[in-house]
């Protein structure tokens, strides 16, 4: 059972984020409602805040990641916050959604 990530796997995160300019976030890293378990979400969450400060482009997307950039009071800190996960991923991979579509007829 996959709970958390662990401090190799989290540095190794943090360092992509700080090097790139555009970032899409959709899950967290593990159970992070449970504060044992939070350590990851918190340093992706933390390393996002960092390069939106520096200038990349931050999208989160889906529930549970609206809720962790919430739990830890970022939310104001990122480009933009999306309730929408996996229709957003769906419409990045060129699926189209019926609401759109409804909307271009």
């Amino acid at each position: 059972m996959g709970l958390d990530t662990g401090s190799e796997t989290s540095k190794a995160c943090r360092e992509i984020i700080a090097n790139s300019k555009l970032i899409l976030w959709n899950g967290p890293m593990g159970v992070f409602e449970m504060e044992n378990f939070q350590q990851g979400t918190k340093d992706v969450a933390n390393a996002i805040v960092e390069a939106t400060a520096k200038g990349a482009f931050s999208l989160i997307g889906g529930g549970d990641s609206v809720a962790a950039i919430n739990k830890f009071k970022l939310a104001d800190k990122v480009s933009y916050v999306s309730t929408g996960g996996g229709a957003m991923l769906e419409y990045l991979e060129g699926i189209e959604l019926p609401g759109i579509k409804a909307i271009r007829e």
